[in-house]
């Protein structure tokens, strides 16, 4: 990429006439700015849409996030995975109220300092909402980047990352950094895709870009294999009356840390095996079936579950496990996606 092309330019016009219309771009309200870029974090932006209409609805504010309850803050978020994100979101809210009188601070090291805020959401954060020029590198912008310059580092590392942002900052003009930025994110999103061939007919630095003139496309960009992900079999038990259902509460942490489930042992469980973990759970008497297969992939692990149901007459105190209308689990009590298939089967 050389400077002497209008790069700057020929994004920005590119931008202005296919930019998508997305409800976080309807201002420059660094709240609703910051909340869609969490939320987008591993999340593709149709998905995303309802969540956002809906947190933006319920917690409207900075103080609204700071002072949610857990339980609520978590149904809000059921379903978008990353339950993290969710949390840091409050403790970063937290702070926004105790240092900056409830607003964002239009400072980038400052938004940096901020619980769930990395290089990334701080520089689309400091770019879009106030103006700061500075980079917002994530996977779309890396891909692009790596094809544009040929370069052929591991994108999955943070030296890459640390080393495109300070190459691509000297392109960020002072006037318009945050619709580069988006300009940027956006190219990768819709025409340099992350997932089959690029547009390369529709990019406005087609002229210019190294993968495209060498053929360098499906060699770029560059990212190192990840570990075979550790597979986990689970017996998933549906305890249940006609009313009511058998939920857990997970520890507070590690993986889906402080969220509800249905109770769950380790290891595919037969029918003595269930027959034991009825007898230890106080249950004499319950019609056993079924509850399907289901198939979750985290990050790192798989879970593979077989779900059990067991309906009862009547509640039995079971020590760790809350008993909840089918109701309450609808509109309370958040539940992991993981376990949507046997929630389904209710």
């Amino acid at each position: 990429m050389n400077k002497r092309y209008d790069l700057s330019g020929a994004l920005l016009n590119w931008y202005d006439y296919n930019k998508r219309l997305l409800p976080w771009r309807e201002d420059k309200d660094p709240y609703r700015i910051w909340i869609s870029e969490i939320m987008l974090q591993q999340t593709r932006v149709e998905a995303v849409k309802p969540y956002f209409d809906r947190f933006m609805k319920e917690l409207p504010t900075v103080k609204d996030l700071a002072e949610v309850e857990d339980d609520r803050l978590m149904k809000l978020w059921e379903g978008l995975g990353y339950y993290n994100r969710a949390r840091n979101l409050k403790a970063a809210a937290q702070t926004v109220m105790e240092k900056y009188h409830g607003e964002l601070p239009a400072d980038y090291d400052k938004l940096l300092s901020l619980k769930g805020i990395g290089m990334y959401t701080a520089g689309a954060i400091g770019s879009i909402a106030f103006d700061l020029q500075v980079p917002a590198v994530d996977g779309n912008v890396l891909r692009v980047l790596a094809r544009v310059w040929g370069d052929d580092s591991d994108i999955l590392k943070d030296k890459t990352k640390k080393e495109m942002g300070k190459k691509i900052q000297e392109f960020i003009p002072k006037d318009r950094p945050g619709d580069f930025n988006q300009a940027l994110i956006e190219l990768g999103a819709t025409v340099c895709v992350p997932n089959g061939e690029p547009y390369c007919d529709r990019c406005p630095w087609d002229t210019v870009c190294t993968a495209n003139k060498e053929n360098l496309i499906e060699k770029l960009p560059v990212k190192a294999p990840k570990k075979a992900r550790k597979i986990e079999y689970k017996t998933v038990f549906l305890l249940e009356t006609k009313d009511q259902i058998a939920i857990h509460k997970r520890t507070s942490k590690g993986l889906l840390a402080g969220l509800w489930e249905f109770p769950n042992m380790s290891g595919r469980m037969d029918m003595q095996d269930v027959m034991e973990q009825m007898k230890i759970w106080g249950i004499e008497n319950g019609e056993i079936s079924p509850a399907g297969k289901g198939k979750h992939i985290f990050s790192h692990i798989e879970w593979h579950m077989e779900g059990i149901r067991i309906a009862l007459k009547e509640p039995v105190f079971i020590e760790k496990l809350l008993w909840v209308s089918k109701k309450e689990l609808k509109t309370v009590y958040a539940l992991p996606s993981a376990f949507e298939i046997f929630r389904n089967i209710l």
